[in-house]
Formats: C-alpha cells, sequence, structure tokens
C-alpha cells in the first residue's frame, strides 16, 4: 500500500469518526419520538423534554420548530403524543400511557415538549426550561428561526399565553388549547400585535370557562391581533383531543413566518427581564409598574411613537425595510417632533420631555436579573439556607433546620403540584462556601444575630428586624453582589391562607386544591405551592404582625434598590426594624 493510499484511508476514517469535523448541526439521532435531556443549572439536574424528529432528518435544511407544553399533572411524553393527535386509550391512565410512544404520520417539523417540573406552569423555573430546551434544541439541530411556534393546553395553553407574550418577537404563531395563563397574562395582551393567535376550547369545560377564553379572542381582535377562534360544543377540558386532531395544528403552523421587521411594535411590560420586542428596547422603566409603547413607521425614517410610564428606550432600525440608513428620521412622540440619524437611536425623558439620547444606569439601579420582587429570588438557582448562631439548643437548631426545608420542599406540600422535580439545598450557616455566593442566589432565615452568613453581609443589607420583637415576620430581597440575598427574619412567612384560586389537576386539568374558582382560570392563576407562590405577590419587602395576613407595611424599593422616605419612615416607626444607612 502507497504512503498516499494510507494518508487517503486515514482521512475517510476521520471523516467518520471524528465528530469536530461535522457541522455544527451533525446528528445520528434516530427519527420520530424520543426523550432527550439538558443540564440545568437551576439545580444541576437533567431534565428530560420530548422530542420528535423527522424522517429522513437533513442537517443541510432548515426545519421549523413547534413547542408544546403540557397540562396540569402531565408530563413532556405525554404532551409529544398529545400534539399529534393521540389521547389514551380506552381505559388507560396517564401512567400507563407514558409508557410508549404510538406510531404516526411523518411531519416535517421538529417538535420539543418541556417539562414543567410536574406541575408549576409555566413561569420562573419552568419558564427558564421552556428556553433552555429551545436552545438545546437548536444546539443540536439546523432550526429554522422565522418557523418556530407555540402551543400547549390547559396549563400549558396558558403557558403559551406568557410565553408568547412575554417574547413575542421569537414566535411564527402561537395556538392556545383551553388556557389556564398565570397572573399578569392580560396585562401584556397588547404584545400579540405581529403574530396570529389560533384558541381551542370546550364549549363545556368545567375547568376552563369557556367564557373566559372568549373574552381573550374578544380582546385580541379590539387590539388588532389576527385571532382564529374555535369552540366545541359539548366538549370539556379535552378540547385538544379535537384541536390537535389529526395533525391538524402543523397545517396551520406552516402557513406563517415571523416578521422580523414589523411596522408596528407595540409592547408592555413590567420588568426589565422582558425588555422589549422586534426593533424596540426598553432601558428605563419602574419594575411592578407596567411601561408602553407604541411606535410605529408611518413612511419611510417617519416613525410615530406614544407611550407611558417609560423612561428611555431604544429603537435598532437596522434591517427594517422603511429605514433608509444615513438619512435623518423624523420621530414623532408623546406630541413632540425630533429628529436623529443611526441606525440605533436612543431616546431619554428628562422632567417630563423626551430628547434624543442614550440611557447609562447607574451601578446599583435595577436592572434584568436583580430588579425584585421577592419571587424573583426564587425564579433560578438559589440555596436555603438557616443559622447556627446564638448558640441554639438542639430543639431550636431542629426548628431551623425544619423550617429551611419545608421552604425548600415545593411538591411535597398538599397544594395538588404533586411531587416536582426541583432538588434545592437546604444547609445550615456553616456549609455555604465561597461557590455558593458566586453561584447562586440565598434564601437566609434568621437575624444577623443567629445567621452568620446575614451577620457577614449585615452593613450591605438595608433592613434588621429586632430579635427580640416577639411574633413579627420581616421579609425582603436585596442585591448583594450580583445576586439576590432574599431574608425571612422572625415569625414564618408560612403557613398562611393560599391567596389564589386551587390549580387545575388531573389529566390535563380537573378542578383541584381547596379554593379553586372556575371563572378565574382563564384569567389568571398561579399552579406551585402557595407559600412560593405568595413571594410573587408582596413586592420587595413586607413586614407583618403574627401571619403575612396582618401586614404592617409593604412595598418596592426604587430603581436604585432605595426606600423611600415614606417607607423608610413606617419601618421605622414600628420599633422592631432597623433602617440602615445603604436604604437611604
Amino acid at each position: 500500500m502507497s504512503h498516499r493510499t494510507s494518508f487517503v484511508l486515514v482521512l475517510a476514517a476521520a471523516a467518520a469518526f471524528c465528530v469536530p469535523w461535522r457541522t455544527a448541526h451533525a446528528q445520528r439521532l434516530a427519527p420520530g419520538p424520543q426523550v432527550l435531556t439538558f443540564f440545568s443549572d437551576v439545580d444541576d439536574s437533567e431534565q428530560p423534554y420530548g422530542l420528535y424528529l423527522p424522517k429522513n432528518y437533513d442537517e443541510r435544511k432548515k426545519y421549523p420548530l413547534v413547542i408544546m407544553l403540557h397540562g396540569a399533572l402531565s408530563n413532556h411524553r405525554l404532551s409529544l403524543k398529545r400534539v399529534f393527535g393521540f389521547s389514551n386509550q380506552q381505559g388507560e391512565n396517564d401512567l400507563e400511557a407514558t409508557r410508549y410512544f404510538p406510531q404516526w404520520a411523518d411531519v416535517d417539523y421538529i417538535v420539543a415538549s418541556p417539562l414543567a417540573r410536574g406541575t408549576m406552569g409555566y413561569k420562573g423555573i419552568p419558564e427558564k426550561d421552556v428556553w433552555d430546551v429551545v436552545a438545546d434544541v437548536k444546539r443540536r439541530f439546523n432550526i429554522d428561526e422565522d418557523r418556530t411556534y407555540l402551543t400547549g393546553l390547559s396549563m400549558g395553553g396558558g403557558g403559551t399565553l406568557w410565553i408568547g407574550l412575554t417574547r413575542p418577537d421569537v414566535w411564527a404563531a402561537i395556538a392556545p388549547v383551553c388556557p389556564a395563563p398565570p397572573f399578569g397574562t392580560v396585562e401584556r395582551a397588547p404584545n400579540a400585535l405581529n403574530f396570529p393567535v389560533h384558541f381551542f376550547q370546550g364549549g363545556a369545560d368545567p375547568v376552563v370557562n369557556p367564557e373566559g377564553t372568549r373574552q381573550w379572542r374578544k380582546r385580541l381582535e379590539d387590539l388588532g391581533t389576527k385571532v382564529e377562534y374555535v369552540e366545541y360544543p359539548g366538549v370539556g377540558h379535552n378540547s385538544w383531543e379535537k384541536a390537535y386532531a389529526d395533525e391538524a395544528i402543523f397545517k396551520w403552523f406552516g402557513q406563517f413566518r415571523r416578521d422580523r421587521f414589523p411596522d408596528r411594535v407595540r409592547f408592555v411590560t413590567d420588568a426589565h427581564q422582558y425588555s422589549g420586542a422586534y426593533w424596540v428596547r426598553f432601558d428605563k422603566l419602574t419594575p411592578g409598574t407596567f411601561a408602553r409603547i407604541d411606535a410605529q413607521f408611518k413612511g419611510s425614517n417617519r416613525i410615530e411613537i406614544a407611550t407611558s410610564d417609560l423612561d428611555a428606550f431604544t429603537m435598532n432600525l437596522a434591517g427594517h425595510p422603511k429605514y433608509a440608513k444615513g438619512r435623518q428620521v423624523e420621530i414623532a412622540i408623546d406630541g413632540a417632533s425630533l429628529q436623529a440619524a443611526g441606525d440605533s437611536i436612543g431616546l431619554i425623558k428628562e422632567n417630563g420631555v423626551w430628547k434624543i439620547g442614550g440611557y447609562e444606569a447607574p451601578p446599583t439601579a435595577k436592572h434584568a436579573g436583580l430588579e425584585g420582587p421577592m419571587g424573583s429570588a426564587i425564579d433560578r438557582r438559589h440555596i436555603y439556607v438557616y443559622g447556627t448562631a446564638g448558640s441554639p439548643s438542639r430543639e431550636e437548631t431542629q426548628t431551623r433546620r425544619d423550617t429551611a426545608n419545608r421552604a425548600a420542599a415545593w411538591g411535597n406540600t398538599n397544594t395538588g403540584s404533586g411531587r416536582l422535580l426541583l432538588g434545592m439545598r437546604a444547609i445550615p450557616d456553616m456549609q455555604v462556601r465561597p461557590s455558593d455566593l458566586q453561584s447562586s442566589d440565598l434564601f437566609l432565615f434568621g437575624t444577623k444575630e443567629t445567621n452568620t452568613v446575614i451577620a457577614k453581609f449585615a452593613e450591605q443589607l438595608p433592613l434588621h428586624l429586632d430579635p427580640k420583637a416577639e411574633g413579627y415576620g420581616l421579609v425582603y430581597v436585596y442585591p448583594v453582589n450580583g445576586h439576590y440575598f432574599l431574608l425571612a427574619s422572625g415569625s414564618p412567612w408560612f403557613p398562611i391562607v393560599d391567596p389564589a384560586p386551587g390549580a387545575p389537576g388531573g389529566r390535563g386539568g380537573v378542578p383541584g386544591g381547596a379554593g379553586f374558582v372556575r371563572q378565574d382560570i382563564s384569567l389568571g392563576i398561579d399552579f406551585f405551592a402557595p407559600a412560593q407562590r405568595s413571594l410573587t405577590k408582596w413586592g420587595d419587602f413586607i413586614l407583618y404582625k403574627d401571619t403575612p395576613t396582618n401586614i404592617l407595611v409593604q412595598g418596592r424599593f426604587d430603581g436604585n434598590w432605595k426606600l423611600t422616605a415614606a417607607d423608610a419612615g413606617k419601618l421605622s416607626a414600628t420599633g422592631v426594624v432597623t433602617v440602615s444607612p445603604v436604604a437611604r
């Protein structure tokens, strides 16, 4: 054998077996339904998701992607079956149906179905999981980002509305089926201007009131959204069986492509986390207050804008067909007329007057990832830390440990949520490592007298509860070294009365826990445990007596994480809270 022949054979072998020589989207998975995993940095776990890969997948071709969200007490395997039109067989329960995938007709789509950690809804940690699944699929496969679609049923139908409306520029179309959206979704309805929405609803649904979904239809139609609505007379909370029959949802999705540069952008948000859409990005707003913009090209380089509760934003115009590079842009905003040039134009409001200019946030300003409220500290990687300081007795140490363990055990309470695939740590203060401070938010129990971590960072924290104040409870969130500290001092914030109606459960959703109110489901519901749910509703801080049902002071820090003079006065006047200089 010649040296040249040997070299050719070596190259051939390398081409066959050396992965780095292949394209980024090369893969060798079998076609059809299957389960993949991604590594979640929320709790260092492998999280599964269902995947459908079309027959004869060609890595050189871009494929449309459908994200399918499951209902309450369901899972990723069942939802993958549902979106292809398969319900349980006669007499089959969900556990039995989960064990296998049937054969179904091929579609030229990639389909991914995340797992919402059980029944957690699609805000917070499960919401992050959805985006992690999207990223993992794009890493593995060649996805057409202009043909990316979102659908789901019941809890997943609500998640479809939430995720679709918080980041509308990702999707070409969305299809909520008997949707049970989380609280805060209705306010974002204006964001659905530039993609079509297809609702499916059972007319006799005992869980999601059909009238609520009809109201969603009317709400979006009145706002100018292209809406299609199908209601099945006499059908209960299993309308997905008809909605997804014969793989019809893929045919409907196939009509639409994402509009990357719509003439008009209308966007509403109350958080830097969801900072804009398409060619508009919000730079300064007040977290917790809904800021709004309606920006529209009226001709070449002519833009008309109306805003409310918005203090600064940027328009990124490069690539828009109605933007001519190198020419002045005429801007009419809230009754004022301005001119500017450039692909990226910043506007800032000073003393109530808009002017051209970029906004530079001070280092202490609230921003995406550090803006509150308290619930934000449990929306991502976090650790529950109880104190061992103050020479506690064995019984007191056990009580402190039990408090932290109970807070960490989201799915082990009687909430109708079932077992959750969520593994947060509960540890004593002496076990907090430097890597924990660098990677995680900390949920700290106790006071600076009882918890060594609180004591270590006491001068950086704004509020301290007097350890001798009997029956008082103080809970607040505050940024420390780029992460959240969530402090719970004094009387535990749980058990409390569930502030929201019970979650629908069962096979895609049947009435669940105490407090279930049928007509509220279409307007807003949060699915996770009441104790954690409460943290999403109280702002940045709360002081109470005995239980959080008896609130003395509550509110939010300002845009620079300072207390207002009024709130500082109220807290100080109680005689049980010390307001530190960092909060003033």
